[in-house]
């Protein structure tokens, strides 16, 4: 038996005053409609109305009844409006888990541009190395890197591709010298980041031809946070990976040089996690389209930016080279110029 369904047509019975004018508005024989009036009294074992051939009225019960019936079935409505705007309207708070790195460098600006156009949105944003159970923690959508996801049932949407870059600090190169291949870091000292989203002490590079190598040296120091170990390699401890968007302020400043610039390590992809398509609240609905849209926008910003600082340090290389170069012919040109002084 349906309670909700028979304490609305019990309402509007009482408010039409007819067993056949509640039939017609509810679109039912009088027989059904009088049919559920009866099962709720048989449920209450309370008779709720008085009734002959010519005219019905509420017993005690039934005034008592009725009135708590109109205050329940207004709370379903306002539950199932506010249900139903979840869908439709963006509101409400969001709890989003980002990894560290990405996080901060990539979820965390996004965030702020999302809610210039969502202000309704409250985001509650955790930055941890460890990834949660979304479900369990009740996180709505979860921004994770990995070369891939593990087997789950949670719903997943590719946003990009990213992947970290080889730095050293230009007091470090200027005394160990530069790497011209990926043996060579063979002979360096090579520090590793502890990320989740990498190999555990192994560094996987695509070369320009889609060669592929491996370093798996021991390292005198390692870190699972990327700007920590980007103050290390600033610190001319040895070579590491960095993630592009903690790498791009030292290649800017110069306190960090790119070293084997044609060559990334492995290449992770960014996706967006969350529990189900169906009936998805349109807080995590916008959210992850707004996430699509944007985070190949930003991954092309970083490139160029990229590009910018391995275009000015390739320049200062070939200067560098240069002036190395001339620098023999110059003391020449002194001596000989000295040598001619001193015979007039």
């Amino acid at each position: 038996m349906d309670t909700l369904r028979n304490m609305r047509i019990f309402v509007r019975v009482v408010e039409s005053g007819s067993f056949t004018r509640a039939a017609a508005s509810e679109t039912m024989t009088t027989a059904q409609v009088s049919r559920a009036v009866t099962d709720l009294e048989s449920r209450l074992r309370t008779r709720l109305l008085n009734r002959t051939t010519r005219r019905m009225s509420l017993t005690e019960a039934g005034e008592r009844y009725l009135h708590n019936c109109k205050r329940i079935l207004a709370d379903v409505e306002q539950a199932e409006a506010e249900a139903t705007a979840a869908h439709a309207n963006p509101a409400g708070k969001l709890r989003v888990y980002g990894g560290t790195s990405f996080g901060q460098h990539y979820v965390m600006p996004l965030i702020a541009r999302y809610q210039q156009h969502l202000p309704e949105v409250a985001v509650d944003l955790t930055i941890s190395q460890e990834m949660p159970d979304i479900i369990e923690e009740g996180f709505d959508v979860a921004v994770v890197v990995a070369a891939e996801l593990e087997d789950s049932a949670l719903i997943s949407q590719q946003l990009g591709s990213t992947a970290a870059i080889l730095c050293a600090s230009p007091d470090y190169l200027r005394t160990r010298g530069v790497p011209q291949s990926f043996d060579d870091l063979n002979a360096h000292t090579c520090l590793h980041l502890t990320d989740a989203s990498l190999p555990a002490g192994q560094w996987v590079s695509e070369g320009p031809q889609g060669e592929r190598f491996r370093h798996t040296g021991v390292t005198p120091f390692q870190v699972n946070n990327p700007e920590a170990l980007a103050l290390a390699i600033r610190e001319g401890m040895g070579i590491g990976p960095l993630p592009v968007p903690v790498a791009l302020p030292g290649l800017a400043n110069g306190t960090l040089v790119r070293v084997l610039p044609t060559h990334r390590l492995q290449k992770l992809n960014i996706y967006a996690l969350y529990a189900s398509r169906r009936y998805l609240d349109a807080k995590i609905r916008t959210f992850v389209e707004f996430l699509r849209a944007k985070v190949p926008a930003v991954l092309a910003e970083q490139e160029a930016a990229l590009s910018a600082c391995d275009d000015a340090g390739a320049q200062a290389g070939a200067q560098a080279t240069a002036q190395r170069r001339d620098q023999p012919s110059r003391a020449r040109d002194a001596r000989e110029t000295e040598r001619l002084r001193l015979v007039n």
